[in-house]
């Protein structure tokens, strides 16, 4: 699984930074890394200039073989919505793959009551 980092005018990609992204993403990795391709990591500045509550990390996970799904989180420090949207991401990988499990592999669906079969 690769890791891709991206950030924005306003959020400068700091050795601690990157280090934090990447401990924060190992739980991730080992829950579902070998079920993901990437990840990508998007930090902004929301507001630039202004201040306040906007820095924005955006996580998009790549499952293999769907489609992306991502994860969003904003705070005022960079460092917090790191940690915000990695606990985001988990929750939304959890439930995506937990529903893929629970899935009866390779069956299809029975019709719908009032719909016929082929030739029927």
């Amino acid at each position: 699984m690769q890791i891709q980092l991206n950030s924005a005018q306003g959020v400068s990609m700091s050795p601690a930074l990157e280090a934090h992204i990447h401990k924060h993403l190992q739980g991730v990795e080992r829950r579902f890394g070998e079920r993901l391709t990437r990840i990508e990591v998007y930090l902004t500045d929301v507001n630039g200039p202004k201040g306040g509550v906007n820095k924005q990390c955006k996580l998009e996970a790549r499952p293999r073989g769907g489609d992306p799904l991502m994860a969003e989180f904003l705070h005022e420090d960079a460092y917090d919505s790191v940690t915000g949207a990695t606990k985001r991401l988990e929750n939304v990988l959890g439930s995506y793959f937990g529903k893929l499990d629970r899935r009866p592999s390779g069956r299809r669906q029975a019709p719908m009551a009032g719909e016929e079969g082929e030739g029927g």
